[in-house]
Formats: structure tokens, C-alpha cells, sequence
């Protein structure tokens, strides 16, 4: 009965498409572009959401729970062209050391990925350089995408709570050909 129901979902123009996705012209992309971290005043886009029993005695903030909404740009300064917004979740789950699971949607919201998205997943251990993220699919353009992402901390100001993050995403997805973006 599900199947059926499935079924019953699709458009004719998905259903003609699908199976050609996995048989269809694979594209690889690298993309590169700063997240704009405000931990703190009234123009915060990161917020806690949740902690646990012990997240105030834990070194590591061990249990604690964050939504963003950081703002994507082109270049590491916040004026720079506007791509998009990082939107999810981060909690903090390393006992031991800093140490982040992170469910992002890279949400693009400008030039030829626009109204596309990307979703990442994957500890993230903040004290280490090129931190590797997992792509695990996406929508729009990015339709079945699979690949890894590079993070980094590109600048940290204590005094304003203010970080810029840079990340560089390598990404493989099946060119569909159907769809709202099909143009693209």
C-alpha cells in the first residue's frame, strides 16, 4: 500500500526522470564561501536551544544544544555578496574534547545554486585545522549529492563574539534534468 501511495505522489515528469538520475551526466563542483557566526548580542544567529544536567561543568559544554541561521557569503567580509544562509543544528558531544555533531543545511539563496541546498552531517572537533564534514545530499541543483566538505576557523573575535568560518565543499551530483530547476 505504501508503494502505491508513493507511486501516486510523483509527478509523470518525476516519474519519467528518476530513473534516469543514476544514469544520468554526473557534475562535480567545488564550491567556497565564509559563514558569518555571531555567537552573541542582538544580531545573534547562533542561540542555545538545549543542555544537559552537567553542561556547565563540563569542559567541553558537554550536552549543549545551538540552532544557527549564519549567513553565507563569498568573501570572509559580512559585506561581501550574500549567498545564502547555514541553518541546523550543532550540539556539543564530546565528553573529553571540543567536539561538535552537526546537522547544516547550506540553504543558497543566490546565483546558479539558488534555491538549492546541500546537508552536511559529521563530528566536527573545533580545536583542529581542516575539519572534514560529510555531504550527505542535497535538493534542487543538488538533487542525490554526495561529497565532504573542509572547515575552518577563518577569524575568531573574542571581544564582539563575532567568527568567520570558511568552508570549501567538493560535491558530486546527477545533472537531472527535471524538476523545477532543471534549467540550471
Amino acid at each position: 500500500m505504501l508503494g502505491a501511495f508513493a507511486n501516486a505522489q510523483m509527478t509523470m515528469l518525476e516519474e519519467q526522470g528518476f530513473p534516469n538520475l543514476c544514469q544520468g551526466n554526473e557534475k562535480v563542483a567545488k564550491l567556497h564561501f565564509y559563514l558569518q557566526d555571531v555567537l552573541g548580542g542582538l544580531n545573534a544567529t547562533v542561540w542555545e536551544v538545549a543542555r544537559s544536567e552537567i553542561t556547565s561543568t563540563s569542559p567541553t559544554s558537554f550536552g549543549q544544544v545551538r540552532v544557527i541561521d549564519d549567513l553565507i557569503t563569498a568573501e570572509p567580509d559580512s559585506t561581501s555578496i550574500k549567498l545564502g544562509r547555514a541553518q541546523g543544528l550543532i550540539t556539543y558531544a564530546d565528553l573529553e574534547n571540543s567536539g561538535l555533531s552537526m546537522n547544516i543545511n547550506f540553504v543558497f539563496t543566490a546565483g546558479i545554486y539558488n534555491e538549492s541546498t546541500l546537508c552536511i552531517l559529521g563530528r566536527n572537533p573545533m580545536s583542529q585545522q581542516n575539519r572534514e564534514l560529510a555531504v550527505v545530499g542535497g535538493t534542487g541543483v543538488f538533487r542525490m549529492a554526495r561529497g565532504y566538505a573542509i572547515s575552518n576557523t577563518y577569524s575568531y573575535d573574542p571581544v564582539t563574539n563575532y567568527g568567520v568560518l570558511e568552508y570549501t565543499v567538493y560535491v558530486a551530483y546527477v545533472e537531472s534534468g527535471f524538476g523545477p530547476l532543471a534549467s540550471h
